[in-house]
């Protein structure tokens, strides 16, 4: 039987960015469509029924009754953020293949259907919008405005959508594949230090924080850098700088609250040239939904001085928003259960990202199952876990379905 780590060593070299260091497996990109090959050979050498739904969410079925409605549902996603860890989203998919494979070890025969999944875009690194197969699944995303959502290049998600094989006219709720979720259960890395110090393998997820992205537009007098004098400037790019500290500012004086700049691209972005425009990305959390909006408003009222000031224009626009999830109940009390016989004393936590399983902790009963990162960091090539650590998170995992089926 494979580990979960050979199982991930098989696609170490997809995907390699040697400019950033890491992974970068944007959707629908030749990484990401090897991927969600790779996966189907996997399921489909375990006897699984691999198909691709109306959103491009992969199914691989073991089918143990004639219905797959309310079935149970495990899996995660292959995209990652540009440059980002091994582990993020891939330790997912490849621990449910390996769990699957211990229940079939063990002699399991189920009562209930059981899918493993593939959610598409869960980074949002190529469109903006994270989460964006569960989203649409949910219908908590309009489709039209997902099909005309755009890359850096250009490309729309229709055409990279048409591109990987999938019609995106039929993007949008699909009733019949919630029917199919009787519960969710996600594996995830950990996307933080708690497991390490508590020195357990895994935990059980208690919440997912609320958090938003916004993209905050502002625009000035684009101009020649040599020969505009420094007082007849309206720069958006010194505007931005501005606003790059004041985010981090309204963030650490709010408890619990977290506000990041991770992206900025200015407009034409030539060397010799003053900006027209420069877009920056912000990411805003907080665990009252309340005080992400306050925040918020704070830094888009900062934001519109700062701009003022410079005399150039600031236009926030929202691209995504979740409220703080709590995971179901009954369910993470059946997750402690089946963790007691082999993980005993296993600890709650947190999470501070967003994962499919929060999005679809809407219309069905969700939890998720944190493996211990012993660097703490995630969404970089410095993400890690130890390879006895990602069998016991396999372990863990099929310990729930077993008991779940």
């Amino acid at each position: 039987m494979q580990t979960v780590s050979s199982v991930l060593d098989s696609i170490s070299d997809v995907g390699r960015d040697t400019t950033r260091g890491g992974y970068s497996r944007g959707v629908h990109t030749p990484a990401e469509s090897s991927l969600r090959e790779w996966f189907t050979g996997e399921a489909e050498a375990r006897g699984l029924a691999v198909e691709t739904d109306r959103n491009g969410i992969l199914w691989a079925w073991w089918d143990a009754t004639d219905s797959r409605d309310g079935a149970l549902v495990t899996g995660s996603h292959l995209d990652s953020v540009p440059g980002g860890g091994a582990f993020d989203g891939p330790l997912g998919v490849a621990s449910a293949l390996v769990a699957l494979d211990l229940l079939r070890e063990r002699g399991v025969q189920p009562q209930r259907s059981l899918a493993v999944t593939v959610f598409p875009e869960e980074e949002g690194s190529r469109f903006g919008v994270s989460c964006l197969g569960s989203r649409l699944l949910t219908g908590t995303l309009d489709p039209d405005a997902v099909r005309a959502l755009t890359d850096t290049d250009g490309t729309t998600f229709a055409e990279a959508s048409r591109a990987a094989g999938i019609d995106p006219s039929h993007l949008g709720r699909d009733e019949e594949a919630i029917r199919r979720i009787g519960d969710f259960v996600e594996l995830h890395v950990e996307q933080g230090r708690g497991l390490i110090d508590l020195d357990s393998a895994v935990a059980i997820g208690s919440t997912m924080l609320g958090h938003g992205r916004w993209r905050l537009s502002i625009t000035g007098q684009g101009n020649h850098a040599g020969t505009t004098l420094m007082a007849d400037r309206a720069d958006p790019m010194v505007a931005a700088a501005q606003v790059v500290l004041a985010v981090r500012k309204a963030a650490a004086e709010q408890d619990g609250a977290r506000a990041t700049v991770g992206r900025l691209q200015p407009v034409p972005g030539g060397t010799n040239v003053i900006a027209s425009r420069v877009d920056l990305w912000l990411d805003v959390r907080h665990e009252e939904d309340a005080v992400t909006a306050a925040l918020l408003e704070r830094i888009h009222g900062q934001a519109q001085k700062i701009c003022a000031f410079e005399g150039c224009r600031a236009t926030l626009t929202e691209e995504s928003r979740s409220g703080t999830v709590h995971f179901d109940g009954a369910l993470q009390r059946t997750l402690g259960n089946a963790l007691g016989r082999s993980f005993p004393g296993a600890p709650t936590l947190p999470t501070g990202a967003g994962h499919d399983a929060g999005i679809l902790g809407a219309v069905a009963p969700t939890a998720m199952l944190f493996v211990r990162n012993p660097t703490g960091v995630s969404h970089s090539p410095e993400e890690f876990v130890e390879r006895d650590d990602a069998d016991a998170g396999a372990t863990a995992l099929a310990d729930v379905l077993d008991d779940l089926l």
